[in-house]
């Protein structure tokens, strides 16, 4: 079941990254990212920028949603087989006796 999870979260990343890279740019640095000659975007009249726009936006939107719902099925599921372990758990019970210090001897007066 993870697997399957797993690679479609993959997928959906691959197409989000897809998606947003396919936007125009609202910036436009150096006045590039234009519609160009014709106002349809290049679209070939196809649908016109607003429509197109529109549609990237919406399947960046769902595409976001399901990357994140993907992301939390993941975590949960990783999570589900395991105990809880703590640090405090594994102390142990009774505190470690230190050893008594030992004294260096010394040599008799020669």
């Amino acid at each position: 079941m993870e697997s399957v999870i797993l690679v479609i979260h993959l997928l959906i990343a691959i197409g989000l990254v897809g998606a947003i890279l396919l936007q125009k740019s609202e910036g436009g640095a150096l006045g590039m990212g234009g519609s160009g000659s014709g106002g349809s975007g290049g679209m070939g009249g196809f649908m016109s920028g607003r429509a197109a726009g529109d549609l990237l936006t919406r399947t960046t939107a769902i595409l976001a949603t399901c990357f994140f719902l993907t992301s939390f099925g993941l975590a949960i599921l990783s999570g589900s087989g395991r105990e809880s372990t703590s640090i405090l758990d594994q102390a142990p019970a009774t505190p470690a006796i230190p050893a008594a210090p030992t004294t260096p001897q010394v040599p008799s007066g020669n």
